[in-house]
């Protein structure tokens, strides 16, 4: 009995590896009848980069990436170097002569320009005769009441040397032989004109009754007479008079008309760079 055991122990642990080898066959064997493993390999497993042994022998520029375009503009405006540039200093004073009429029926912003008469001589630069000064009516108004004459402000904005518009800031301090304050060229204030006038109506009624009261007096019928208009004259003339300072805001004051080619000076207000 115990022979008949061990010899069917013996059998079946000899027969056991047959029985699995064959099972794991047979099961690889359905798989590969219904399946493509190299396509269910394809599937499954993505495809990854091939890199390369060889070591890399620098940095390569993708020349893929496309070149960003820049957010500004360079400004190509001359930069005036202001070491290097010659130097007109501020408060140099220039001969000229206009171009054209300036008076006060121009309106606000219209061109002016001026044409120098005699050369300025400087450390750095000669400034010739014949140079071309422009400007512009900053300001201007015609004659008002209280005897406010007209008024005509120009700016000196540029300059034309050696074939370059350069920019300034000028002023004009001369017009036609007179000096300009404050840059306004006035017309004549005519307040204190306006009252004389006045006066002087009082002064002329006042003669003419006089004169009346004359003729009254060579009459024997009207001496009696006489006085009485001389006795108006005074009472018209201190009116006129007293009434004056009034009647004086009603009048208006002068204008201004500078004819072409008139003299005129003008001033640097801050300095210029020739580059």
């Amino acid at each position: 009995m115990k022979k008949f055991i061990l010899y069917l122990l013996i059998v079946i642990i000899s027969t056991l590896p047959v029985f699995s080898l064959e099972l794991d066959l047979s099961v690889d064997e359905e798989i590969r009848k219904k399946y493509n493993s190299n396509k269910l390999n394809e599937e499954i497993l993505p495809s990854l980069p091939s890199t390369s042994s060889t070591p890399s022998k620098g940095i390569q520029k993708n020349t893929n990436v496309p070149i960003s375009t820049p957010l500004y503009t360079q400004n190509t405006t001359t930069v005036v170097n202001y070491k290097t540039g010659a130097k007109i200093p501020a408060w140099t004073k220039f001969q000229v002569k206009s171009n054209v009429k300036i008076n006060n029926w121009l309106s606000k912003g219209s061109s002016v320009s001026f044409t120098s008469t005699s050369p300025v001589y400087k450390k750095e630069v000669t400034i010739p005769a014949g140079t071309i000064f422009s400007g512009v009516i900053s300001d201007i108004h015609n004659p008002q009441a209280s005897g406010n004459g007209a008024l005509v402000e120009i700016k000196i904005n540029f300059v034309k040397l050696n074939g370059k518009t350069i920019p300034i800031n000028g002023k004009i301090t001369k017009a036609n032989g007179k000096n300009i304050f404050f840059s306004n060229i006035k017309g004549k204030h005519q307040y204190l004109s306006s009252v004389n006038k006045q006066i002087d109506k009082g002064e002329n009624f006042y003669n003419k009754s006089r004169k009346l009261s004359a003729k009254f007096a060579s009459n024997p019928v009207g001496v009696v007479l006489s006085p009485v208009p001389t006795v108006i004259g005074w009472a018209g003339y201190a009116v006129c008079t007293i009434a004056s300072p009034v009647t004086g805001l009603a009048g208006k004051g002068g204008t201004v008309s500078i004819p072409a080619g008139s003299a005129f000076e003008i001033k640097l207000l801050d300095n210029v760079y020739l580059q």
